[in-house]
């Protein structure tokens, strides 16, 4: 097994995760086991993607920064950037919108099956706390966003994940002033921050060697703890547009990689699908970045320069499949619950949920939050967001962790067009994590 690519090990490690769990399933107390006993071991290891999170952020932009000798080649990229991400949203929106209108998942929900999901979901904690945080999203001032951005504690940003635009923009503040004083004097802390870097790409590569056995754990706990299949059942309609949604963005990255970046799209794939499978057992691109970057860079050949701006601003600004989903599931529950929009109000989802993507957390679930706003932003009765959230609440699970797959890939394809368009996309380096061990052993 040691010689099996990393990939295949993962994939390895979800089906049997999934099938472990199933067996559990079958078992008096086997939920309570893996609850106790498998469920740690995947915890313990989103904690370790999180740990290092935040100081592979700070290490890598201000060692892209530094790099770049020059303030405009900064701004080039952040341009190009932010208008790549802004463009691949609309699409990715106006591809969910497109799909549910023609394939109408939401005409074969009958009421039967509402009024069961109504009573399983509606009061359920899970949607009153999304709901809950939408409401005060909405209430903050239309500049609240940006205030959001700027820290008044640095040290304190760096405390928490969730704070992860703060930390990139005191980095790029800090990166951008080592500019300004000139290379002598920024020499020594660049030094820091270079080795910095090159240690927590080493614990990224420690930690990747216990990946099969976390995505097994992560996938069991998933299984053992679904909700009721029949309901699950009663959502396949709906769940196949978001899913078909999905392929179809990744075919998308894909052609732009063919076309643009002349590179196959089979090697692009296979280069970043262990953080696609992470992304997928996790439903989180924030724990997933140390991977992404990892992989961009190493394996896809896209210079540091690029990957350390564009990969934590795509994983906080970038939601390409979350977008989709929310454009899906908006018009889902307006034609289930009989709530008709007209065309203007399918352009006002397509603002809504690009702007709600930007402010979104990376975190699991925070795609409910996004779909309430957008929700509200159609006019759809606030007695009933309760109801509606109820109706995809028993899939949002699963499409979670698929469209987390689709943010992922986003974030790796953007840096490899922006590479190109800079002329900064090279040979792959890959790293191993026992390339000095018989040094130090």
């Amino acid at each position: 097994m040691k010689k099996w690519p990393l990939h295949w090990k993962i994939l390895l490690g979800m089906v049997l995760g999934i099938g472990f769990g199933i067996a559990l399933i079958q078992i008096d107390g086997g939920v309570d086991f893996s609850t106790k006993f498998i469920k740690p071991f995947g915890v313990i290891f989103i904690k370790l993607l999180k740990l290092i999170a935040i100081p592979l952020i700070v290490a890598s932009l201000i060692k892209g920064i530094s790099d770049l000798k020059n303030i405009s080649k900064f701004r080039n990229i952040g341009l190009r950037t932010i208008v790549t991400y802004v463009v691949t949203t609309v699409i990715a929106i106006s591809i969910g919108l497109i799909l549910v209108n023609l394939l109408k998942p939401g005409e074969g929900i009958d009421k039967a099956t509402i009024d069961t999901l109504t009573a399983t979901y509606a009061n359920d904690s899970g949607i009153q706390s999304k709901i809950s945080e939408a409401n005060r999203q909405q209430s903050s001032g239309p500049l609240q966003f940006i205030e959001d951005m700027v820290p008044d504690n640095a040290i304190g940003a760096m405390s928490d994940n969730s704070l992860m635009l703060q930390v990139i923009l005191f980095t790029i503040f800090l990166g951008i002033s080592m500019l300004l004083v000139g290379e002598q004097q920024a020499k020594p802390l660049k030094k820091i921050f270079d080795s910095l870097n090159a240690v927590v790409l080493k614990m990224v590569d420690l930690i990747m060697l216990s990946a099969p056995y976390a995505v097994f754990a992560l996938l069991a706990n998933v299984v053992v703890s679904s909700d009721n299949p029949d309901l699950l059942l009663a959502l396949l309609k709906y769940a196949v547009v978001v899913l078909i949604g999905l392929v179809l963005m990744v075919s998308f990255y894909s052609f732009v990689i063919f076309v643009y970046v002349k590179k196959s799209p089979f090697w692009f794939l296979s280069g970043i699908s262990p953080a696609q499978l992470l992304a997928f057992s996790t439903s989180s691109s924030a724990a997933t970045l140390p991977v992404t970057m990892e992989r961009v860079e190493e394996h896809l050949g896209v210079d540091k320069e690029v990957s350390s701006f564009v990969l934590p601003v795509g994983a906080t600004i970038n939601m390409d499949g979350t977008s989709l989903y929310q454009a899906v599931a908006a018009v889902f529950i307006s034609q289930a619950l009989g709530f008709d929009l007209d065309f203007a109000d399918q352009l006002t989802i397509v603002v809504t949920a690009l702007l709600a993507s930007i402010g979104s957390a990376a975190v699991p679930g925070a795609g409910m939050v996004m779909l309430v706003i957008v929700l509200e932003s159609i006019g759809f009765p606030a007695d009933k967001l309760a109801i509606g959230l109820a109706l995809i609440f028993a899939v949002d699970r699963p499409l979670d962790m698929c469209r987390t797959v689709v943010n992922v890939t986003g974030d790796a394809a953007v840096s490899m067009f922006v590479a190109k368009s800079v002329g900064k996309l090279g040979e792959p380096k890959v790293e191993n994590w026992d390339d000095n061990y018989q040094e130090v052993k």
